[in-house]
């Protein structure tokens, strides 16, 4: 029997995600997302023997070139169970936390997952194919106002409420279960640039489908409690619902705006658990940039962890 194909990811902002966790060699470090290993190997790297990694990831594509190292901790689960496995393997807090958001190189390059509209293949979408529903079911299952919202909100396509009609109307005539079968019943009704019409259209669908923005909430709520005072938590999100969690909960310790009343207010909200270590977010470089295109959306976001 052959080797299984090794998992490839060009990894994003590589050195500034992981120096930003300000790495000690017996450190305890958390790589919520381990992908294609590229963070977890920089990590390792900069631990000593006495230092440990505890990797997240639901895609079992994901251990496909695991390395060998005593220091690593798989975990082939969401990263939503952060505080659960972390107590399950006795180390209730670590020292930072490292999280990329974004769909792998592999997971878009393979037709069989359905993530990229580039290739034809089943409309699967699931970061954890154990279960879940698929985005074709999603299509054929969701009531009308449900796709317009998902649309709206998690793609934020123009037309979205005249694209959930449309697609209510077709799936009544034929099923929609391929990536082909969703690109010929959408190009009737595209607005604007199709590659950024699909791009859109398939951000909404891959949200839904792995509950994105609920899960990057559950997983924020739970870091200060994992963290040590001064313990890091490094964010690479890719598009601005993503970023705007990731900001919001940063600044404020959790996701709506903090109103003029409550600034105003003589008895102050209690302080948020972590403080930003940067006042921006940071950006690939122009070399990053040349070599890795799908990098140009990236935003990393720094926090530490006050003092309790």
């Amino acid at each position: 029997m052959s080797a299984p194909t090794p998992f490839y990811h060009t990894t994003v902002l590589l050195q500034e995600a992981t120096n930003a966790l300000a790495i000690r060699p017996d450190g305890v470090y958390v790589d919520a997302t381990f992908g294609g290993g590229g963070h977890s190997r920089r990590i390792l790297e900069q631990l000593g023997p006495s230092g440990k990694l505890i990797a997240f990831d639901q895609d079992a594509d994901a251990w496909r070139n695991t390395p060998e190292d005593s220091r690593l901790i798989q975990v082939p689960e969401n990263f939503r169970y952060l505080k659960r496995f972390l107590r399950l393997h006795g180390v209730p807090k670590v020292d930072g936390i490292l999280a990329d958001l974004g769909v792998s190189s592999w997971q878009f390059d393979t037709g069989e997952r359905g993530f990229s509209t580039r290739f034809d293949g089943p409309l699967d979408m699931r970061m954890d194919q154990r279960g879940g529903a698929t985005a074709a079911q999603i299509i054929k299952d969701f009531p009308e106002a449900d796709l317009h919202q998902m649309f709206e909100q998690y793609g934020e396509v123009r037309n979205a409420r005249q694209l959930a009609r449309h697609l209510v109307s077709v799936r009544q005539k034929s099923p929609l279960t391929t990536v082909q079968d969703l690109r010929a019943a959408v190009s009737p009704v595209i607005k604007g640039r199709p590659d950024k019409y699909f791009a859109q259209l398939f951000q909404a669908l891959r949200i839904e489908v792995n509950e994105e923005l609920a899960v990057l909430k559950e997983f924020l709520q739970q870091t200060p409690d994992c963290l040590h005072p001064g313990g890091r938590l490094s964010v690479i999100s890719f598009h601005s619902l993503e970023d705007r969690l990731v900001k919001r909960f940063i600044r404020w310790g959790r996701f709506e705006e903090q109103s003029l009343e409550a600034q105003l207010s003589p008895l102050p909200e209690a302080p948020a658990p972590l403080k930003a270590v940067y006042a921006k977010p940071i950006e690939p470089t122009e070399a990053e940039l040349h070599q890795n295109p799908r990098s140009r959306s990236a935003r990393l976001r720094v926090a530490e962890r006050i003092d309790a």
